[in-house]
């Protein structure tokens, strides 16, 4: 047993070789791995119940209900989740033969309905997530529906069961404007797209126009809620048109293989359902493919850490080939934006291509970067993304005053909105030891001397902020912020004795320890997920520099 440079006995993982299965497993699940959602999977329980892995998917929802009723994270997190499950749960109950037993259905939803009541919100307390401002009234309308028409079981449960009421502060005036829009045929925003199960009966009348993907599949948004939506408004709840018989395996990029092909949009959209359920088993992610996503953090992560793996010529191209002067996106039908392709032009640096930001033009303002066209709200790990981007590339291959500026200009933004206490905080992530750990160390590594106090101020706050076990984290200590906070420390901080080395000798010790514990879904989308491979790579680039600092006395 070897001996861990912080202490203990435990035996050391070897992280090169964990890296190089990780690098391997990008090629060989090309879609990605992602958490699977409650929300999502409730609205393609509710939306397409012919859906291979149905009872998989209701079993899902049963299991994951917390013990205080709700679905998903602490505080306002779980609302989406929780009705979006009590909906699916009623949907399955009034079908003439639900795949679970009525009785536990009744009972699991009725404990989800008394839940939402129990903890009224405010519009203004929820947490800012992806289209929340429909979402909810959505489902408020959907359960309201439900137990007008009856559900003789939930009766029996929770007699004279009524729906939740809206946060106060929110209507439904939002998301009927919305529908009228759709209704219209006039042009819809791209990324409205990816929640356009909230449109209803109108996401057949939208225009909306399914992305084509590779195995003559077809996407809305990337997301299997808005494909099952518009799917079911065009062919109506059950329809099996298109499907051919007989079962398809799936080949190596994911994609439905063999002799059997479909036709139309609707049979394109029916085959990335089916793929989507081959790949996850039955519960359902928010976004699926991440390719470009994946790779990109993946192997920024690995390689900021200094982590020795080699990467095949066919991942740099795959994120090489898709730039352009309008970016990248991060899956099918969603919009380019400046996140995923700064991201993947940071990795290209790492991995000796350095390229022209050109793809990051397009989201400039007068102040920021937006992550895309026409944001409501900015994101500061997107900023942070962007300045290692372009500052990557001036260091590199030298630029012009305009990328000067640009570096310039984003590390002072940066560092205007760095809070008192030294950390950062953003809308794609609930930890602001992820938000602190993209932005003090894109300063430290491009900021120059101004951004100085910045990051000795948010190492300070790391610091400050370990748990008594040693690790870190917003609710409780996790391996993915542990490894934040200490690549904060790591890369953004200046190695010395004492307190430092404390703490990363604490925090290491944890991280060994945490990371065989199932990972929570600290990433925003319409639900919280977990980039499964991504947060590996942070975790890897953790215990690699850590050990490296540790042993150098």
């Amino acid at each position: 047993m070897a001996a861990r440079p912080g202490g203990g006995t435990a035996p050391e993982p070897d992280v090169a070789a964990e890296a190089r299965e990780l690098v391997a497993g990008l090629s060989a699940a090309p879609w990605g791995q992602v958490s699977a959602s409650p929300y999502e999977t409730g609205r393609v329980v509710s939306l397409a119940p012919w859906l291979a892995g149905h009872a998989a998917r209701v079993d899902f929802l049963i299991a994951a209900q917390r013990v205080d009723g709700v679905w998903g994270p602490p505080g306002g997190y779980a609302l989406v989740p929780t009705l979006s499950a009590v909906e699916a749960l009623l949907a399955e109950l009034r079908r003439e033969a639900p795949c679970a037993d009525r009785g536990l259905l009744a009972k699991v939803a009725a404990r989800g309905l008394e839940a939402v009541r129990s903890r009224p919100v405010t519009a203004a307390a929820l947490p800012d997530m992806p289209a929340i401002e429909l979402i909810v009234p959505s489902l408020l309308s959907r359960i309201g529906m439900h137990l007008d028409l009856g559900v003789p079981e939930l009766d029996g449960v929770l007699p004279g069961a009524v729906g939740p009421e809206p946060p106060s502060g929110m209507d439904g005036a939002k998301l009927a404007a919305v529908r009228a829009w759709l209704a219209s045929g006039a042009e819809v925003p791209q990324k409205l797209v990816h929640a356009l199960e909230v449109a209803g009966e109108a996401a057949a009348a939208s225009g909306v126009v399914p992305t084509p993907m590779r195995g003559g599949m077809a996407a809305l948004g990337a997301s299997p809620a808005a494909s099952a939506a518009w799917l079911a408004a065009r062919s109506g709840p059950g329809d099996d048109a298109g499907q051919e018989a007989g079962p398809e395996a799936l080949s190596a990029d994911g994609a439905p293989s063999g002799p059997g092909r479909y036709a139309g949009q609707e049979a394109a959209v029916r085959r990335y359902l089916e793929a989507v359920a081959a790949v996850s088993g039955g519960p359902m992610p928010c976004t699926l493919p991440i390719t470009v996503f994946e790779r990109g953090w993946t192997l920024s992560w690995l390689r900021r850490a200094g982590v020795p793996v080699d990467v095949p010529p066919e991942l740099v191209a795959s994120l090489r080939d898709g730039l352009g002067p309008d970016g990248l996106a991060t899956g099918p039908g969603l919009p380019a934006d400046a996140d995923t392709t700064s991201v993947a032009l940071y990795a290209l640096a790492l991995l000796g291509e350095a390229r022209e930001p050109e793809g990051l033009w397009s989201f400039e303002t007068e102040t920021h970067f937006c992550t895309w066209r026409g944001e409501e709200g900015m994101s500061l790990t997107t900023n942070a993304h962007v300045l290692d981007a372009f500052g990557a590339y001036v260091r590199r291959c030298g630029g012009g005053p305009r990328h000067a500026a640009v570096v310039a200009r984003l590390a002072a933004w940066l560092r205007g909105n760095q809070k008192g206490n030294g950390s950062w905080s953003d809308r794609w992530h609930v930890s602001p030891y992820y938000a602190t750990a993209c932005c003090a160390i894109a300063l430290r590594e491009f900021g120059g001397e101004e951004s100085a106090d910045a990051v000795a101020g948010a190492v300070d706050w790391v610091l400050g902020t370990q748990l008594p076990d040693g690790s870190w984290g917003r609710w409780e200590g996790t391996a993915e912020e542990t490894a934040y906070a200490m690549q904060t420390l790591l890369l953004a901080g200046a190695p010395r004795q004492g307190r430092w080395r404390e703490a990363v000798e604490r925090g290491y010790r944890s991280l060994l320890d945490l990371r065989a514990r199932e990972a929570p879904p600290l990433w925003v989308d319409k639900d919280l997920y977990l980039p499964v491979t991504i947060v590996r790579a942070a975790v890897l680039g953790a215990l690699h520099m850590a050990r490296r600092a540790l042993s150098v006395r």
